[in-house]
């Protein structure tokens, strides 16, 4: 019996399934706020990218 009890305690199973479950959880929390921080440097950046293709033109082959 106290086998058992000890068991509830000291069982593993399952153990590594949370832990990459929680590693993922971090890394988009931290991926939000990456792209909450330099959202709109990155918008000004992708900005400046199409207004500078606007003026090209596809080349003939």
């Amino acid at each position: 019996m106290l086998n058992k009890i000890k068991g509830l305690f000291v069982e593993e199973k399952g153990q590594g399934m949370t832990e990459y479950g929680l590693i993922l959880g971090l890394i988009s929390v931290g991926a939000v706020a990456v792209l909450v921080l330099f959202g709109p440097e990155l918008k000004s950046i992708f900005q400046k990218a199409l207004d500078g293709l606007k003026g090209t033109t596809t080349p003939t082959v």
